[in-house]
């Protein structure tokens, strides 16, 4: 009980959007000190500005009419938000392993005060990197002492990959939606184990693999990455399925067996998960193959046919019809937006029961940030891209096409690097950070909003090390004031109403749970918690 007390005093500060003492600019006006160039504001416009403004009003309120009889004299009733209906989420993957008990404790403490929904990690590469041995419970790998004598625990084996259950029972008794990522993905440095390909095949198949597959390790990350030889490359799906005919028939069953496992372990405790993760390119390349039983892509190499399909029809199956099934995706670059409506479409027709579209946008690239607060994007094609998705134009067209879908949209990765770690710098992330909130916030078919990295230099190798909202030593950054500004302030409703004759009150508030307070004729003290949505 004293961590939560003393989590709630951290991280719950004023009401503000001032960080170190500096305003963080909403518009032109109040960018005095330079830290968007013009061209920037000029495309976050004052019309811009009215239109999420507008939009957030329309979208994200309802009107609310709640009798509480007859109100002392003078007295008047206390209208309190406790809680949103938006999810407001982050990865917590990063659960006790900053190496310290107090940054622990403020890291922990971020979620049921920032964040109401936490992404854990399910990546089965190391939840069960021994075959049979998934990691539920908590180890001594996993202890304070562990991670506070690690030298260097990027190079750790569970570094982002806490066990699960201990942190499903914090967040559950912290009031924090649980979402499970991810059960389904090709990846072979994260979505496969080591061990899933031999698992499926014969002795005789492994020797015939090994000759047309050769594995080895990523350069500067513990992960296995697969190289084919010309053989494999010239071979059809069919002939494949020839020459491993009992890989072909096992490799499905493998994943449906990792989708059933989690129903019966878990049942409804954790509300939703990703259940396939980042296959639009197999899907928009037409590599997906529907009536064979392999599918053979460029990026991942052999998958089961159809794949994303099969994996929703056996969830469906095995899951309480409670538990959300999200699809997941960077629906950028090579796999476009225009496709992504296109395959979720096509799943929904054929019977499948996708709940929520995760909608990933990455920036990595800090050069990227610059572009933005120049105003100006790069000639590089590749960063002028990231560039481009995140004008307001660009995403209110981008969720004009995935409308077709008809199911609500979950903003599921959001990372956003600063620039540099000047204090320009993380600036910029903030005013680019609370923009962008504003405006995915504002549109009706959004669901909810999931930072990635909460804190700096705790991503995976090689990705940058300022896309987070605090320091490697849980210091705050202008961005944590800005997200916090906007959640636990501006999009909170908090009144003092006088009923009218009848014992009502009516107010339009934001979306979400309320606690009123008022005394009766006599005196009494009255609470009761309502929903607005």
């Amino acid at each position: 009980m004293k961590l939560k007390i003393l989590s709630l005093s951290l991280f719950v500060l004023s009401s503000t959007i001032f960080a170190d003492g500096v305003k963080i600019p909403r518009n032109a006006s109040e960018d005095v000190n330079g830290v968007m160039e013009k061209a920037y504001w000029d495309i976050w416009n004052e019309d811009v500005q009215k239109k999420i403004d507008a939009d957030i009003e329309k979208n994200r309120k309802a009107d609310a009419c709640i009798n509480v009889g007859q109100v002392a004299e003078n007295s008047r009733v206390s209208v309190n938000q406790i809680s949103h209906d938006f999810k407001f989420g982050a990865h917590i993957f990063n659960y006790n392993q900053l190496g310290d008990k107090v940054l622990n404790a403020k890291y922990k403490s971020l979620y049921g005060t920032l964040f109401n929904s936490a992404t854990v990690p399910f990546y089965w590469s190391k939840f069960e990197r021994i075959q049979n041995q998934p990691r539920h419970k908590t180890e001594y790998v996993d202890t304070q002492e562990f991670w506070q004598n690690c030298p260097n625990p990027k190079e750790q084996i569970y570094w982002r990959r806490p066990p699960t259950d201990e942190i499903i029972d914090y967040c559950i008794s912290r009031d924090v939606r649980v979402h499970g990522h991810a059960i389904v993905w090709g990846n072979r440095g994260f979505g496969v184990p080591v061990w899933l390909f031999d698992s499926c095949m014969s002795g005789e198949e492994k020797t015939r693999y090994n000759q047309i597959v050769s594995r080895g390790m990523v350069e500067g990350v513990k992960n296995i990455r697969e190289q084919y030889t010309k053989e494999y490359e010239k071979m059809s799906c069919k002939e494949l399925e020839e020459k491993f005919p009992n890989f072909a028939k096992s490799l499905m069953k493998a994943f449906e067996d990792r989708i059933e496992y989690f129903a019966s372990y878990y049942g409804d405790k954790i509300e939703s998960w990703d259940l396939v993760n980042e296959s639009l390119e197999e899907y928009a390349d037409g590599f997906m193959n529907k009536d064979g039983l392999f599918c053979k892509c460029t990026r991942y190499g052999i998958m089961p046919a159809d794949y994303t399909y099969k994996s929703f029809q056996k969830a469906q199956k095995c899951f309480p019809k409670n538990v959300k099934l999200n699809i997941n995706e960077n629906p950028y670059g090579p796999h476009r937006m225009d496709k992504y409506d296109d395959q979720v479409n096509d799943l929904i027709e054929r019977g499948c029961k996708v709940d929520i579209v995760g909608w990933q946008m990455h920036i990595f690239l800090p050069k990227v940030c610059s572009d933005i607060a120049k105003g100006v994007p790069s000639d590089n094609p590749y960063y002028a891209l990231h560039y481009k998705k995140l004008l307001p134009t660009q995403i209110w067209e981008d969720f004009k096409v995935m409308e077709s879908t008809n199911r609500p949209i979950h903003m599921s990765e959001i990372t956003i690097s600063a620039p540099d770690n000047t204090h320009k710098g993380k600036m910029i992330q903030a005013v680019i950070t609370r923009n962008l909130y504003r405006m995915w916030f504002s549109q009706k078919s959004a669901m909810g909003i999931t930072w990635w990295n909460v804190v700096d230099d705790c991503g995976v190798v090689n990705e940058p090390t300022t896309s987070g909202l605090f320091s490697r030593t849980m210091e705050p950054k202008p961005a944590f004031y800005a997200l916090n500004e906007l959640i636990n302030s501006e999009w909170k409703t908090n009144l003092e109403l006088s009923p009218d004759a009848e014992g009502n009150i009516k107010f339009r508030g934001f979306k979400g749970r309320y606690r009123l307070s008022w005394k009766d004729v006599n005196g009494n003290e009255h609470f009761r918690y309502v929903n607005v949505n």
